[in-house]
């Protein structure tokens, strides 16, 4: 059964209520072929055509010829068109010329690089390659350092397991000749800005052994390829953009939840991704459902298999199955195995298989959510499509303003370019961090200023009068034991909290940053890891220790806030329709005042408890623009509600905003003012950067704010709801309970605002 027969066979069944909103077709896509000028080495030549490769797409040719010349290259192409090869071509033929050569690949995830290592041992080749990672045994550590001629590895273990102990891989540097970062549209944000630093400070390591290696990347599609691996390494690529592999045509749905039977609400889209993965199930469609959250990927596959059985269909229940991160090594090797078989239907997945994992070839994709970006949604739609084949891709829509903004606006998807990747290396938190963990690694002079930027001077400054670097003649390290074990990329905040399993006080679940603490594992919030629930019994202010219990709860927790905000500097201003737009550094105070619990899937209130806790402050960057008093006086003079409208734009445009710049909603925040001191008491609405000192969100919603309006506007316009509903001005964020908001008030006053 092809896409289009499957879909004929939905809109027959009675659940079908008019769900599909927009079919796109993307059009097959023919191979280009390309030849080297020199041919491939022999010994790797012979090994590719075992694996039926005898021909190289026309963008492998041009990375590979790229590589030997000596540039530093990024080859950004589609999902499954053989961007490996790009640098494993390269990699292995130095190796072969001599066994002394070394490579280091860097990935995103472990089962990326787990996935990457057996594809280069299929080779068969006389070349080492091993993994080091958390997982990677401390007995076989010192012979892979030794013997391994390509290491994989992941950023994280880069910055804590093999930079600081530099002395120990010598031999491994001094040999270095490529550095390969895939996926590298991952890094962007904060995570992204810390491993900006990373780069450099592995650059500094390998500079100090003699070595000057070739940097060779591969992404997925992003508006800035070229200049995103600029910022992350301080060195420019040549880009190789043009995509020479085949493609089958691929049916792209938008799929829109019908709404109940009261105004305002859609059907869950879990529940809708159940029908779906059901259905596909049913057709021996060979699928993959993405899923945001690890707990949900669960429900969805509990409750397919039920319906499964139920219809008697009990031999394909037992062929699906989920796949998250939380399950052993081993579990998801033999998930990944049977689904490449084709023993395994399909799996319901989070994010964890939408990395470049092979899984073979499969026919159909439902994304449970718009993934958050543009190059996310055509990474997931790419894990379906088999050579030549057509293929399916389903976008559910959640009720949140930028997926029901999309289902309205598909055209804004389909014919737009992809996101700008933000990243921010010169954030002076995260410099700091890294400014200490170099020094630790060696001490720094003023030549390292060229490596991390003009900035580090101030931010060694600082550091030397905390008593954390001492300078003599050059900047050493002060302090006891090594720095990067207290500095967690995957946040901005050098304060951890521990998280502790009560029933296991000598294992920790996992760790917090101090920026969002509060929000995430106060007294009695719900707590997920590994696809587990946890229950926080007591937050613990002075060991920073958060204790939680596990328990199987079929509710979710929100935490209730107040933020306030002042302006510290402003930056940079200018006009924008009848209004101006400014950007600057701002301090944020929020405190958590208590939270919500809420029934899983329904979202339905079950109770609100208070929380007395401390105010946190945030120093970070923001864009805001104020609404003139003539204005507002109009607005009210139409009893339309000033501070409900500005605070139901302030929803909307947070929500809108990952359409512009490479962010989840998660890390951005809001305060809508009906009267602030910074613009002479006029009301005004500002949106920050989540995290310190900002990572360049803000800055990109300042540089493209009357587009970002624009598409609020149409989003709330469009909404059919008539109060203001989660599909356009309510926020599941909001510390005041979504209170109050004036959809109607808030269409008026960005009309005004645009002109």
């Amino acid at each position: 059964m092809n896409s289009d027969e499957f879909l004929a066979v939905i809109k027959r069944r009675p659940e079908y209520k008019r769900q599909i909103v927009h079919t796109e077709r993307i059009p097959a896509r023919p191979v280009k072929y390309a030849s080297l000028e020199s041919p491939l080495n022999p010994l790797l030549e012979q090994a590719l055509c075992k694996q039926r490769i005898d021909h190289l797409y026309s963008h492998q040719a041009k990375a590979i010829s790229a590589a030997r010349k000596g540039e530093h290259v990024i080859v950004v192409t589609s999902t499954a068109s053989g961007k490996t090869l790009c640098y494993n071509a390269p990699v292995i033929e130095s190796i072969l010329v001599s066994q002394n050569n070394r490579a280091l690949y860097i990935f995103p995830t472990k089962a990326l690089a787990q996935d990457q290592l057996g594809k280069l041992r299929e080779l068969g080749l006389p070349m080492q390659a091993a993994t080091f990672d958390g997982d990677t045994p401390n007995h076989e550590r010192r012979i892979i350092k030794k013997s391994s001629q390509i290491i994989l590895t992941n950023p994280d273990m880069l910055h804590v397991g093999i930079l600081p102990y530099h002395a120990t891989w010598s031999s491994f540097f001094k040999n270095l000749k490529y550095i390969v970062i895939d996926e590298i549209h991952s890094y962007r944000g904060v995570f992204g800005s810390h491993v900006a630093n990373i780069m450099r400070r592995l650059r500094r390591i390998c500079a100090h052994y003699g070595a000057e290696p070739q940097f060779i990347a591969s992404s997925a599609t992003i508006a800035n390829p070229g200049g995103l691996m600029t910022t992350l390494t301080g060195l420019e690529p040549t880009v190789i953009d043009e995509d020479g592999s085949p493609s089958g045509e691929k049916i792209f749905v938008f799929w829109n939840p019908p709404y109940l039977g009261y105004a305002g609400e859609r059907r869950s889209a879990n529940s809708e991704a159940t029908f779906l993965l059901t259905e596909l199930a049913k057709a021996r469609i060979r699928h993959i459902v993405f899923t945001k959250a690890r707990k949900t990927a669960e429900i969805i596959l509990r409750y397919a298999r039920a319906q499964l059985a139920e219809e008697g269909f009990a031999d394909v229940a037992n062929r699906i199955m989920s796949y998250r991160a939380g399950y052993r090594p081993e579990d998801r090797r033999e998930i990944e195995k049977r689904l490449f078989s084709g023993d395994l239907i399909g799996v319901t997945s989070t994010t964890a298989l939408e990395l470049g994992v092979d899984v073979g070839g499969l026919d159909a994709c439902v994304l449970t959510g718009y993934p958050g970006t543009v190059a996310s949604t055509w990474q997931q739609a790419g894990r379906a499509g088999r050579g030549v084949s057509q293929s399916l891709a389903i976008l559910i829509a959640l009720d949140n303003p930028l997926d029901q903004f999309l289902m309205k606006s598909p055209d804004y998807f389909f014919g737009r370019s992809h996101e700008t990747a933000v990243v921010d290396p010169s954030n002076p938190y995260l410099l700091a961090s890294h400014a200490l963990c170099a020094a630790y690694e060696l001490p720094l002079t003023e030549h390292d200023f060229e490596i991390f930027g003009p900035r580090l001077g101030e931010v060694l400054a600082v550091l030397t009068e905390a008593g954390e670097l001492t300078y003599r003649g050059r900047w050493f390290w002060s302090g006891s034991r090594y720095p990067a074990a207290d500095v967690n990329i995957r946040s901005a905040s050098s304060e951890n909290y521990q998280i502790i399993d009560t029933a296991k006080p000598d294992v920790s679940l996992g760790i917090v940053d101090g920026a969002r603490v509060f929000e995430t594992v106060h007294s009695g919030a719900v707590y997920l890891h590994a696809g587990e629930s946890y229950v926080v019994e007591r937050l613990d202010l002075t060991s920073k220790i958060a204790y939680v219990m596990q328990a199987d709860v079929s509710y979710f927790t929100e935490p209730a806030t107040t933020t306030s905000l002042d302006v510290k500097e402003t930056v940079e201003n200018s006009q924008m329709g009848n209004t101006e737009r400014f950007f600057g550094d701002v301090l944020v105070t929020n405190q958590v005042i208590g939270y919500r619990k809420k029934q899983l899937f329904t979202d339905e209130l079950i109770e609100t408890r208070d929380l007395d806790l401390p105010p946190s402050h945030l120093e970070t960057e923001a864009l805001w623009f104020p609404i003139p008093q003539k204005m507002a006086d109009i607005l009210i003079g139409r009893e339309y509600d000033l501070p409900g409208s500005i605070h139901a734009i302030e929803h909307a445009a947070i929500g809108i905003l990952p359409l512009f710049a490479m962010c989840d909603r998660q890390d951005i925040g809001g305060v809508s003012n009906p009267a602030h001191a910074a613009v002479s008491g006029q009301p005004v609405i500002f949106i920050y950067d989540g995290y310190p000192g900002g990572v360049g969100i803000a800055q990109s919603g300042y540089d493209r704010l009357e587009e970002l309006l624009e598409a609020t506007l149409k989003a709330i316009d469009d909404c059919p709801c008539d109060d203001g509903c989660p599909s356009c001005v309510q926020s599941p964020k909001c510390g005041n309970n979504n209170e109050p908001l004036d959809k109607d008030g808030a269409v008026f006053l960005l009309r005004m605002l645009l002109g």
